[in-house]
């Protein structure tokens, strides 16, 4: 019987041994300690759960039909020392899980710059940061180092005990970053920046992922972080720049185009203001940008003779720009610095005269954009 048991568990084993236990045994100081929330949380709500279940067990063993031993009173309603511990003992979890929660919500908060990057090593004030910036594309990532110049495609890399200052955007359509060795993982959404801080504390490769379904490509939409000491990160910089290819704006229209499974590129250099474009969403050649846009809304905006310019402010990209087979023609909303127009825009160079717009408050008053006319002249015959 005992063989056939074995055997029995043999499948279960098989399946468990699939197991990736990485969220468990982080390489990030950042990770360790939102593993850390998560045990002592787990192990705070199983003081409550563990004697509920077994007092469960033990109650319907007790009081069971065939006991004639144990107590029976049917008229038993109230015991104010059993309120106490049934009220007193879930309060005091709720109250402990709640601290707990609110300190690590706040310390360990995306936003927020990391304060160690172990334990007992505190991030003095002037610690060098490294500085990515994070592009979620179809169907890959792209990472910028502005700092350095560079840029790479599904290849990430950080020296080791060395603060990460992530910003990330996306191209499209919602996504998530997610290295789980290192950090917790954060939305990308286009047209919008969030922020990772972090650190990396082991040497090693670890598997970055989206954790977010965008698409067709999205099962291969993963990516390779290496951790490195400051030498052999150094190296791997100089090996990026040794590249002859350059991310311009022009390459970056192509490689934003859908596509999957793509292999490491690397960009020796990297047009200075892509990722503000990209967050801004005027990669394209005399595009309006969004900041410039906000700006203008703030300002009251550009009036009646602006309205042929922001009408198609719709985000379909790919329509806008002539690229889908029934798409309109490209219509980007222009620059207003544009020397020339955009193709498929046209910008007339005089307003449009407004019309009057007075109001109309009774039958013999003149109608808005009508000549000024004596109201006797508009009142109706009663011959």
């Amino acid at each position: 019987m005992n063989r056939i048991r074995t055997f029995a568990l043999l499948p279960f084993i098989v399946l468990l041994s699939g197991c990736n236990a990485v969220v468990l045994h982080p390489s990030g100081d950042v990770a360790v300690q939102q593993r850390d929330l998560v045990i002592i949380s787990t192990i705070l709500m199983l003081l409550i759960i563990v004697p509920v279940m077994a007092l469960t067990v033990f109650f319907a063993w007790r009081y069971r039909h065939t006991n004639t031993s144990a107590t029976y009173e049917p008229d038993w309603d109230h015991s104010t020392h059993l309120e106490l511990i049934i009220w007193s003992a879930p309060l005091l979890i709720i109250i402990c899980l709640g601290a707990l929660t609110w300190m690590a919500t706040h310390l360990l908060d995306p936003f927020r710059p990391i304060g160690r990057t172990a334990p007992g090593q505190v991030v003095e004030h002037g610690t060098k940061t490294l500085k990515v910036n994070v592009v979620a594309l179809d169907w890959k990532w792209l990472f910028i180092y502005p700092d350095y110049g560079i840029a790479t495609v599904n290849e990430l890399a950080a020296p080791v005990d060395e603060p990460i200052d992530f910003q990330i955007t996306s191209s499209s359509v919602m996504n998530s970053f997610f290295v789980p060795a290192l950090a917790g993982q954060v939305y990308a959404m286009p047209g919008m920046q969030t922020k990772l801080h972090a650190v990396i504390n082991k040497p090693g490769v670890y598997e970055g992922i989206s954790a977010n379904y965008s698409g067709a490509g999205f099962s291969g939409m993963h990516f390779k972080f290496h951790g490195l000491s400051a030498g052999d990160f150094d190296k791997w910089v100089a090996e990026v720049k040794s590249g002859t290819d350059k991310l311009s704006r022009e390459k970056y229209l192509q490689l934003e185009k859908p596509s999957e499974n793509v292999p490491v590129i690397k960009f020796g250099a990297v047009d200075a203001g892509l990722y503000k474009a990209i967050l801004n969403m005027c990669v394209e050649p005399g595009k309006m940008c969004m900041n410039e846009m906000s700006a203008i809304d703030a300002k009251g905006g550009l009036g009646l003779a602006g309205i042929r310019n922001v009408l198609p402010l719709e985000y379909d990209k790919y329509a806008r720009r002539g690229s889908t087979v029934l798409g309109p023609k490209k219509t980007p909303v222009a620059s207003i610095c544009t020397k020339t127009n955009p193709e498929g825009v046209n910008v007339e160079k005089t307003p449009p005269k407004p019309v009057k717009a007075m109001p109309v408050l009774g039958a013999g008053l003149p109608q808005p954009g009508l000549s000024n006319q004596s109201p006797a002249s508009q009142r109706p015959s009663n011959s």
